[in-house]
């Protein structure tokens, strides 16, 4: 299955999506994207790591001319997603986040269906999509009926969906939302088999801290419609500056920040509450020196804990906020919706 066209080396300088002050808003004031720009490389996988409202998915949907900027230019695969959006169609595949396929229909009708819409003749479709199923492992399943298929199963014929017009580009909008983990860990095998062995660009965005960190090569984060800021994740966690130590007491006096901040291993003191959160050199070094001079002042810890700059702490340090309570909340909702969905059928 060969996913690059003739003439387009990965590696090539010209970047495969270039953004300018993308933006968009509705009504005029609120604005859902707000001037991003960035730059995608062939051959990549580039991740958007954002929350839940943050601009990622509008951002995608401008991207495969689903909507129409408000402002800015993006070039995708060459071409004006404004000027060209046919030629950028032609060039892109997609797997939005909720499930399209028919479920009345067999898993390879629908891929089916999805190569005529984009004009291909069944002489090349059919192969592929017995190609693609083999991929994805659903050869077995093809002739079952959409609405029999697992969440997992449904997920990995969207993505056998979104390849079937030989894509350049593989747009992947919060590919493994609501799948547990075994589920999840098979998505990430295909995503890295579509990148290693047939060279594809993925762009990927995701709440998934795991994933962004596992699959992406580069990573932007955004927030509130802005990219805070791009860059590998091993970069983006060495910009944290050290190790954290969170330290948890009963009292809420006295404030021991500035006793702490003395330690001379330490950078940084964030309270919170009964919590404080201190940026260091050398953690285990740090840490029984300053449990020294919280019990030395009577206080009680009551939690401790050190960790090495992760991605989760590179948000926290970007944002001021951490991703994981909305995981948490996103997973919930997309098990509702498709409790509701098969509870309709």
């Amino acid at each position: 299955m060969e996913m690059i066209t003739e003439g387009t080396p990965m590696g090539r300088a010209e970047p495969i999506i270039r953004v300018e002050n993308l933006a968009k808003s509705y009504d005029g004031k609120t604005k859902a994207v707000d001037g991003v720009s960035f730059e995608v490389k062939e051959g990549e996988v580039f991740g958007f790591l954002g929350p839940n409202g943050a601009g990622k998915s509008t951002t995608i949907k401008m991207l495969t001319t689903l909507l129409v900027p408000s402002s800015g230019h993006a070039i995708v695969c060459g071409y004006d997603v404004h000027k060209q959006a046919n030629d950028v169609r032609r060039s892109v595949g997609i797997v939005p986040q909720d499930y399209t396929a028919d479920e009345d229909m067999t898993g390879l009708a629908n891929i089916l269906l999805c190569a005529d819409l984009y004009g291909l003749p069944r002489s090349d479709s059919k192969p592929h999509a017995e190609e693609l199923l083999n991929l994805v492992e659903l050869q077995d399943a093809q002739n079952r009926k959409v609405k029999t298929y697992s969440g997992g199963m449904r997920r990995r014929l969207e993505l056998a969906c979104g390849l079937i017009n030989y894509p350049r580009l593989l747009f992947l909008d919060e590919p493994t939302l609501g799948l547990d983990v075994q589920t999840r860990a098979a998505v990430w095998k295909y995503i890295r088999t579509l990148k290693e062995e047939y060279r594809m660009t993925i762009f990927l965005t995701t709440h998934y801290l795991e994933e962004a960190d596992s699959l992406c090569d580069r990573i932007a984060i955004i927030d509130h419609g802005h990219i805070v800021k791009i860059g590998t994740p091993t970069q983006l966690k060495e910009g944290v500056g050290g190790d954290v130590i969170v330290v948890g007491v009963k009292e809420t006096e006295p404030d021991m920040s500035e006793q702490i901040s003395k330690v001379s291993l330490v950078r940084e003191v964030k309270r919170t509450g009964n919590d404080y959160r201190i940026k260091t050199e050398l953690g285990e070094e740090a840490t029984p020196q300053i449990m020294d001079i919280i019990r030395s002042n009577g206080l009680h810890v009551t939690k401790i804990s050190l960790t090495k700059p992760t991605l989760d702490e590179a948000y926290l340090e970007l944002t001021g906020r951490t991703l994981r309570e909305e995981e948490t909340n996103r997973w919930a909702m997309m098990s509702q919706r498709v409790t509701m969905a098969r509870a309709r059928s």
